[in-house]
């Protein structure tokens, strides 16, 4: 079967040191917000770890977004088609994962170098890079010193605004933690997928088996 080579080694170390983080951070996160559900350390070393991990994944962010800004790589974010269509495609990619995945039907969407992630990808993962962990710091930063920063905290509405806005997407996280293996199994084998975050390559079918799905 043929591979291709769609992901830098630079963006698989980012990945990967990425989902330990935040999976650190999640249960850091838990053990803080809900003492006493679980108990794996004290407080206070849950607290610190969790600031500790959340300023080296700031740090990563910007290791990603500056790759991506200084490489043609960015491209995998921006497919080439106009907005109409782009959104098509992606409710013909959300159909198939809904429905026609159950029903045997071929994936829409072939991989290729420049073009890794079909457009339901690329729209979640730019909301997702671009909005939602951005202010997940933000907030994260805010709360670590409420007294350095208070006078942005109140410009936002308070503690409990930022708070409520942290945990939120906090819980966004942690349903994506579950969702994001999932749809990583829907290749055209289980582990294809994650086979590719490791080795760089990922293993695409002949297209002559597929029809071009329309415009």
């Amino acid at each position: 079967m043929p591979r291709i080579y769609v992901h830098p080694l630079p963006v698989r170390i980012w990945h990967w040191m990425n989902a330990l983080g935040f999976v650190a951070m999640l249960v850091t996160g838990i053990q803080i917000r809900y003492i006493g559900l679980i108990d794996l350390m004290s407080f206070r070393t849950a607290v610190v770890l969790h600031n500790w991990i959340g300023f080296a994944l700031i740090a990563n962010f910007f290791i990603w977004l500056l790759f991506y800004l200084f490489s043609d790589k960015i491209k995998v974010y921006h497919p080439e088609l106009s907005p109409a269509k782009h959104f098509k495609a992606s409710f013909r990619q959300l159909r198939f994962y809904g429905y026609g995945i159950f029903k045997g039907e071929p994936n829409p969407y072939h991989v290729s170098a420049y073009a890794k992630f079909n457009s339901m990808q690329s729209m979640a993962y730019q909301v997702i890079m671009l909005m939602l962990v951005p202010l997940q710091f933000y907030t994260g930063v805010l709360l670590w010193d409420v007294h350095r920063f208070s006078g942005m905290i109140d410009a936002l509405g308070g503690v409990r605004v930022v708070d409520t806005a942290h945990v939120l997407i906090f819980i966004f996280f942690t349903a994506f933690i579950f969702i994001h293996p999932y749809l990583a199994s829907l290749g055209h084998t289980r582990s294809a997928h994650f086979k590719a975050m490791i080795t760089g390559y990922e293993e695409v079918e002949d297209e002559s088996d597929h029809t071009s799905p329309p415009a």
